[in-house]
């Protein structure tokens, strides 16, 4: 790591806010820009003694209501001493430090696997525990009372999910670069299918397997959840939804093309929904619109990382490919509500 400027990051500003709201702060601050993170910027910081990661918003314009450091920062402290794995939450700052709010949270050390030569490292029985070791995790999510751990007002769980159809469809029209039919049809077959919320939970809104920190003796433990920028209160089966729809290789693309989640080693799709089902005693009944909504986020999210790249606002490997996905995964979006025949030939 260098001391030299880091792009995005005021090093003299930072390590002065560390050295106010860290008590052991040994100075001498030094940082890196992190591999991964398709949104929010995510940095590893030392003092030479302890390390902690930052996050925060990307470069160039920023999209309405994404990005809200200050809400990431809340959950990981609320979770804190309950089941679900965090990084120790460490302090939280508004733009008059660096520019932008950033959140500081502890390293947690361990395995992160993005890709499938990653996940190669594993034996075929530990991919099988891992994935439902990640399950299991998000049940548990899904079981904490928001209310017993300070986050009754976290989110308006009444109308989400017709609220989620809005407003994905709203990111669309601010981030799309070019037409894609299916997207369109998408959202229009969802809001017409839009059920009642299945219940109220907290929910990560981005939950895969590389979003998780793994204990490299025992894949199966996750030792921390990460990225909570998108969580809120919701129905939980849209928090299952993302999870299983990144199942699917037409996730592959933003990953760089060859996402450890869409692996033909991990468990199929039906087998996954089951564990959920036995672990948090929910109803699945409704879960393909779920996974049709999950498609249409995860769709709306790769054009608005695609879009970036083009502007040149990304930064690190792997954005090139990026903008292939979001077409094939508004495709997969219209089977999951039973269309066998979505739109061929689009961008």
């Amino acid at each position: 790591m260098s001391a030299a400027t880091v792009e995005g990051l005021d090093l003299p500003a930072l390590d002065r806010f560390l050295a106010e709201h860290v008590p052991g702060y040994a100075g001498g601050l030094r940082a890196e820009l992190m591999t991964g993170g398709r949104s929010n910027l995510t940095y590893r910081l030392t003092d030479g003694v302890s390390t902690w990661v930052l996050r925060r918003p990307p470069l160039g314009t920023l999209t309405p209501s994404a990005h809200d450091m200050a809400r990431e920062y809340r959950v990981v402290a609320a979770l804190g001493a309950s089941d679900v794995p965090v990084a120790p939450a460490v302090a939280l700052a508004d733009e008059s430090v660096i520019g932008v709010p950033f959140a500081v949270v502890g390293f947690v050390a361990g395995s992160v696997i993005a890709d499938e030569s990653e996940l190669a490292a594993l034996a075929d029985a530990d991919v099988h525990r891992c994935a439902l070791g990640l399950v299991d995790t998000l049940a548990a999510l899904h079981a904490v009372d928001p209310a017993s751990v300070g986050l009754a007002d976290f989110g308006r769980a009444e109308g989400f999910l017709r609220r989620q159809v809005r407003r994905w469809y709203g990111q669309w029209e601010r981030v799309r670069t070019r037409e894609v039919p299916d997207v369109e049809t998408l959202h229009a077959r969802l809001d017409a299918a839009c059920p009642d919320e299945s219940g109220t939970a907290i929910v990560h809104g981005d939950f895969r397997i590389d979003n998780t920190i793994l204990d490299p003796d025992d894949p199966a433990r996750i030792r921390a959840v990460v990225d909570w920028e998108m969580s809120t209160l919701g129905d939980p089966l849209a928090d299952l939804g993302v999870h299983l729809a990144y199942r699917d290789p037409a996730f592959a693309p933003i990953l760089g093309g060859a996402a450890a989640s869409t692996s033909d080693r991990m468990p199929p799709v039906a087998d996954l929904a089951e564990r959920y089902a036995r672990a948090s005693g929910r109803d699945l009944t409704d879960l393909g619109f779920h996974l049709a909504l999950a498609y249409f986020k995860i769709a709306v999210i790769a054009e608005g990382i695609h879009q970036r790249h083009e502007r040149g606002d990304t930064r690190g490997d792997g954005f090139a490919t990026v903008g292939e996905a979001t077409a094939p995964l508004a495709a997969a979006g219209l089977r999951a509500l039973g269309d066998p025949h979505p739109s061929k030939g689009q961008p």
